[in-house]
């Protein structure tokens, strides 16, 4: 299983398909079997939100064990973990500057939990996406004001 991770906004983000041979950003339209996850946006555009590794994994994240996050410090100190984090996010960030919008919704799952409800809400700023310790948390939603 992969963490996904999931983008909600006014307009469609522009598409981006994940080339193995150059690994970045992707945003793809939502799959067969994918369309349960719009049921927790407010937004009417949601798409998905790949990382280096295709999927939402390289992005830093917090698994949702018995009803908490108890590696909120995401992954151990690894330095290649560290390094992918910060481009991820880096580049995560670059993409929804670029889109002139006031809010944008974030929601972190595993695949096939689509229909899973957000365990927790949160508001943050665009700022607090760039902070050195911040992490996705598994089933967490995010509403990202700019």
């Amino acid at each position: 299983m992969c963490f996904m991770l999931y983008a909600g906004t006014s307009r469609p983000i522009p598409r981006k398909s994940w080339d193995q041979s150059a690994p970045d950003i992707s945003v793809e339209s939502l799959k067969d079997g994918e369309e349960g996850i719009k049921a927790h946006f407010s937004l009417p555009e949601v798409q998905n939100i790949g990382s280096t590794s295709c999927c939402g994994c390289d992005f830093p994240f917090a698994t949702l064990q018995n009803g908490g996050w108890p590696e909120i410090e995401c992954r151990e100190t690894d330095e290649n973990a560290d390094a992918s984090d910060r481009f991820n996010l880096e580049a995560l960030g670059a993409l929804l500057q670029k889109l002139d919008e006031g809010i944008i919704e974030l929601y972190g799952i595993w695949s096939d939990d689509f229909d899973a409800k957000p365990e927790i809400r949160e508001q943050i700023s665009f700022e607090e996406l760039h902070d050195s310790k911040f992490c996705f948390k598994e089933r967490g939603f995010y509403t990202v004001r700019f």
